[in-house]
């Protein structure tokens, strides 16, 4: 953990009601920042009255270097477009992408992107399986594409490396946290720590302990973040996986969740 100053100029307003700011620096890419997620998520459900949330997506420096390759060079649009090209920043802006219609949709295609890299079922560099991606997730595949190559969007995640590079982040995932006192400097934490250490930081950014919410429902935490683990779920409501489990087969039985698994985890998600 080290102490970061404010960057002033990344600030886009000053914070409202709440009173911690983090910026979470991730790289869809990155199986770390998919680990990340339940922490983060616990976080919002027991203590997300104090703190907002940003986004910062990035990749490692060597991949901006890298060539965009043409796996099917034979697939050619009307317009020269070619159907299918890969990069590994790809993911990043189509996130950015998605983005254009609402944080929610770029939140469930980003979880979108890390389940098919956690399942190694699909490659998420390439464009064409991008577009896929946004149908799976139900956004507008020719708005995400125009999107994707538009300016707006090349400058949304220019932005998000300028952040990078003026909090002095290097690798992935990592957390910087900042108090609305301005003159304080702000905590970073690069890599994954357990989840006390995140509370305590919370605990010093307030100068008081927090206090801890009761979870919402099931229904809302499904709303909220699109997919869930069985984990997850039983860590949230203090109950065990088993019974975490058999709850969630009732709501399977009345088709109002599904249920994926994906290699040793299982993940839901609502109809």
């Amino acid at each position: 953990m080290t102490r970061v100053q404010i960057p002033t100029e990344t600030i886009a307003s000053p914070l409202v009601n709440k009173p911690i700011e983090m910026y979470i620096f991730l790289d869809p890419l990155c199986s770390a920042c998919w680990d990340l997620q339940p922490i983060i998520r616990k976080l919002q459900v027991e203590y997300g009255q104090y703190f907002t949330v940003r986004t910062v997506l990035s990749t490692q420096l060597s991949n901006l270097n890298t060539v965009c390759t043409k796996p099917n060079e034979h697939l050619v649009k009307s317009n020269g477009d070619y159907l299918d090209m890969e990069h590994p920043v790809f993911p990043s802006i189509a996130v950015k992408a998605a983005e254009f219609q609402g944080k929610k949709a770029a939140l469930r295609f980003f979880n979108k992107i890390q389940e098919h890299l956690f399942l190694k079922t699909k490659n998420v560099t390439s464009f064409s399986v991008l577009q896929e991606l946004a149908i799976e997730v139900n956004i507008d595949v020719q708005e995400f594409s125009n999107d994707f190559r538009s300016k707006e969007c090349a400058r949304s995640f220019q932005s998000d490396l300028n952040i990078t590079c003026e909090m002095e982040v290097t690798s992935f995932p990592s957390i910087v946290f900042f108090n609305e006192n301005i003159e304080d400097e702000g905590i970073k934490v690069s890599g994954i720590y357990p989840y006390e250490i995140y509370v305590q930081i919370l605990n010093e950014m307030l100068y008081e302990e927090p206090h801890k919410q009761q979870p919402p429902s099931l229904e809302k935490l499904f709303e909220r973040f699109y997919s869930l683990t069985t984990s997850e779920i039983a860590c949230y409501y203090n109950i065990s996986e088993p019974q975490a489990e058999r709850e969630l087969k009732k709501r399977l039985l009345l088709q109002q969740v599904d249920r994926l698994v994906l290699q040793d985890t299982v993940l839901w998600r609502l109809k």
